[in-house]
């Protein structure tokens, strides 16, 4: 029987670095969020996590593991967001530490939006770094782009690793596989080509407002998809909808009068790299809104498995 190494996951949403976490070889002990459509949808496709929903603020005690990994949210520093220097969420990575010193594992894994390392939330980022090199591990970052990694989506983050300093060993990042000279990008038709073209009831089916006409929403079948993002208003555009076209500063337009739709949540899971059967539960919580937005804050898998395959073989 083959052991496999152990994880322990916080501020886990529904599940998009667990995914990538368990195809690398793991097998994890317990998630937490406080969103209860993500537990409802983690739960769905893993039930054999134990899932705690609430704030990580009352977990008084964590599982031993060999690896931490956690994706504390992001408002705080995403372009999408407030982009708020001081704003209290910034620092629910103190929490990640309080795991990180209780567990003491092997290594552990950090993702965030890339607009942390943006000057004006550098002294955040540094103390970061500090808090967890404090802690006693040998830690790196880098800035990935979620493309160059087999997703079919253009998404930047930062991703934060550390191993423990006594192994001696220091973190190399996942070299890019997909890209010029390399495997192809995967494209919007890779993922979704076999979903219908008009799903009614899993898109959201609303006007394009003023702010989403501002700026160019559409890739074509042959491309990557732009950022999936959590709020259903600002989904990019599937290709079936007309190509846009530039009319002036911060205004675009449909070249034709044909119908045009965001992607829906389905498809956005499958432009994450969401497995095809991924399932996305009827329960007291679901909503289309939410549905969306338990994708749109997830890690995609595939860039998660890449991280987490490529840390040193210290498990045994």
């Amino acid at each position: 029987m083959i052991i496999k190494p152990t994880a322990v996951s916080l501020f886990t949403g529904c599940g998009g670095s667990d995914a990538g976490v368990i195809k690398a070889g793991f097998n994890v002990l317990m998630a937490n969020d406080i969103i209860p459509y993500a537990k409802d949808t983690y739960v769905a496709n893993h039930p054999e996590t134990h899932y705690i929903l609430g704030s990580v603020a009352d977990i008084e005690a964590f599982p031993k593991s060999d690896l931490l990994v956690g994706c504390y949210p992001c408002q705080g520093f995403s372009q999408g967001g407030l982009r708020k220097a001081d704003s209290t969420i910034n620092y629910l990575y103190l929490e990640f530490a309080r795991a990180l010193n209780a567990i003491k594992p092997k290594a552990f894994i950090v993702e965030n939006v890339s607009g942390m390392v943006r000057s004006n939330y550098k002294h955040l980022l540094d103390h970061q770094l500090k808090i967890f090199s404090d802690a006693g591990y040998d830690v790196k970052y880098k800035v990935l782009n979620a493309a160059h990694y087999g997703v079919a989506q253009e998404r930047k983050r930062i991703f934060i690793v550390g191993i423990r300093s006594d192994f001696g060993l220091t973190y190399q990042f996942p070299e890019i596989t997909h890209g010029p000279d390399l495997d192809a990008y995967v494209t919007i038709k890779d993922a979704i080509g076999d979903l219908p073209l008009w799903p009614e009831g899993e898109f959201y089916d609303y006007d394009f407002h003023w702010y989403y006409m501002s700026r160019d929403r559409r890739r074509d079948w042959s491309e990557p998809s732009k950022t999936i993002v959590s709020n259903p208003r600002h989904m990019p555009l599937h290709p079936v909808s007309p190509i846009m076209t530039k009319l002036g500063d911060d205004k675009w337009a449909f070249t034709t009068e044909d119908k045009a739709r965001r992607f829906s949540y389905r498809e956005a899971a499958r432009l994450q790299g969401f497995s095809k059967d991924f399932i996305f539960p009827e329960t007291l919580n679901s909503s289309l809104s939410m549905k969306y937005k338990v994708v749109g804050n997830a890690v995609p898998p595939p860039l998660f498995e890449a991280v987490a395959k490529a840390l040193p073989a210290i498990w045994d």
